[in-house]
């Protein structure tokens, strides 16, 4: 597995079947890479938001058939015409990569939904292509454990998120629990916190369970890997309320012993 921002990406995880191995690379450098302009290093917003231009450059290339002027767009194009994925998806991540340079809040639940469409469901649906298995079945359940690891990240984060400026916890749901920013910025865990934070948790964890049926469907290897996703995902999730929400002074984080649980959970479900 991965870490930091894709953290429950399965690159070159020896579940995967080794002749997608290096696809599933490929894409995780396209996202890591563009993840990271939008968020590491020094840059001015106008250079982020250009790295990412040039990003889309490349797609713009590969659509056009033209051969792209980087090693990592080269090979992406060869994966992409290989296994037929959409360029959309691809376009979707830089859109939400270019949403986090310069959208520092968010009203509503909707507006977070809507982020998550095109920050994490792209993944899913775009290792979904690969593995060859996308009914629309699929897609959907794909797209709800994405959101779920997309909110999971999200509550884990949610100290270095505001260190460079944002906040993804929905402005009118902190209003409605009376909670304010100063409660991040003074790392304030009091009743309204965790309630806030309860509620947000059990979010999550319906739409990984929406979305669980997924681990059964797909067989195999491949399966085995969804299921630990899952597992990995419902485990952060047990760890945040096991700290009452206190996640700026103990971040949860998998550690060796929660692996073996995980796959003792990770056996075929039946729906």
């Amino acid at each position: 597995m991965a870490v930091d921002h894709y953290e429950n990406f399965p690159v070159a995880s020896i579940l995967l079947p080794k002749r997608l191995r290096r696809a599933v690379e490929v894409i995780y450098h396209f996202a890591r890479r563009a993840d990271d302009f939008a968020d590491e290093g020094n840059l001015s917003s106008e250079e982020r938001l250009q790295k990412l231009a040039e990003f889309r450059s490349e797609l713009h290339c590969i659509a056009s058939a033209k051969t792209p002027h980087t090693p990592l767009f080269q090979e992406l194009a060869g994966i992409v015409e290989q296994h037929q994925l959409p360029l959309q998806l691809f376009h979707d991540l830089l859109d939400a990569f270019s949403q986090d340079v310069i959208k520092k809040r968010y009203a509503n639940f909707e507006e977070v939904l809507d982020y998550c469409s095109r920050s994490a469901n792209p993944v899913g649906r775009l290792l979904l292509h690969l593995y060859e298995e996308t009914s629309s079945h699929n897609l959907s359940y794909a797209d709800a454990i994405c959101t779920s690891l997309q909110l999971i990240n999200f509550w884990q984060d949610i100290k270095k998120d505001y260190a460079i400026g944002r906040i993804y916890l929905p402005q009118d749901e902190m209003a409605s629990f009376g909670v304010s920013e100063t409660h991040i910025a003074n790392g304030q865990v009091d009743t309204a916190w965790q309630q806030l934070m309860q509620f947000q948790t059990q979010r999550a964890r319906n739409l990984m369970q929406q979305g669980a049926p997924l681990g059964s469907i797909l067989t195999g290897r491949i399966g085995l890997e969804m299921r630990l996703i899952i597992a990995g995902g419902n485990r952060i999730l047990s760890k945040l309320e096991a700290a009452q929400f206190d996640i700026f002074r103990q971040r949860p984080v998998l550690r060796p012993w929660d692996w073996v649980i995980m796959l003792g959970k990770s056996a075929p479900l039946s729906f």
